[in-house]
């Protein structure tokens, strides 16, 4: 029984621990997504869209705000010459005016967060292709991204960000010469 066992581990070393002396390393890389987005002529792009469609819906909210402070200013300083009836008009009118504001407060917030989810999603569409070709082409094992993957700690040497970026850029300057900017009428 002993014999048998002894011979079967031998057998098991020489099948699997003796190969993978001879066998190559691993080829690991990192990618980091988020300086990627932040560092890319395309994210910066895209961060600029966010910021500007930002600025402009925070430019109205702060707009309307303003005259729905207004609005209130006068009902607080003419609610005590008004009539019942006319303070409870204007009374509702004003909470229609403040429920109108959050709502287009709240749509606002949506449409930004849709718009940078969609202009990410782009983004990341065009980066993982790209990295399944510079995997495929330099024989990488494995691509992981650093903030899904969990990753706290790894060398310098199998981050393959700065490559992705340089390439990314490069087809992104060659995918803009290609469309023809459009004229707005």
């Amino acid at each position: 029984m002993r014999a048998r066992t002894l011979f079967f581990s031998m057998i098991l070393f020489f099948l699997f621990v003796i190969p993978s002396f001879g066998a190559d390393v691993a080829k690991i890389g990192i990618i980091d997504f988020q300086r990627i987005v932040k560092t890319s002529s395309a994210g910066k792009k895209a961060m600029a869209e966010i910021n500007k469609k930002g600025k402009e819906m925070e430019a109205d909210l702060k707009k309307r705000g303003s005259e729905i402070e207004e609005l209130k200013k006068n009902f607080d300083r003419e609610a005590l010459v008004m009539s019942k009836e006319m303070r409870e008009q204007k009374g509702r009118d004003f909470r229609i005016k403040l429920n109108d504001f959050k709502t287009l407060e709240k749509k606002y917030s949506n449409d930004l967060r849709t718009l940078n989810a969609r202009l990410v999603s782009r983004i990341q569409k065009d980066v993982f292709k790209l990295v399944e070709e510079i995997g495929k082409k330099e024989g990488f094992l494995l691509v992981m991204e650093r903030m899904e993957g969990g990753i706290v700690y790894f060398p310098n040497s199998i981050n393959i960000t700065d490559r992705v970026i340089q390439l990314y850029n490069t087809k992104f300057a060659e995918k803009s010469k290609k469309k023809p900017k459009t004229k707005k009428k």
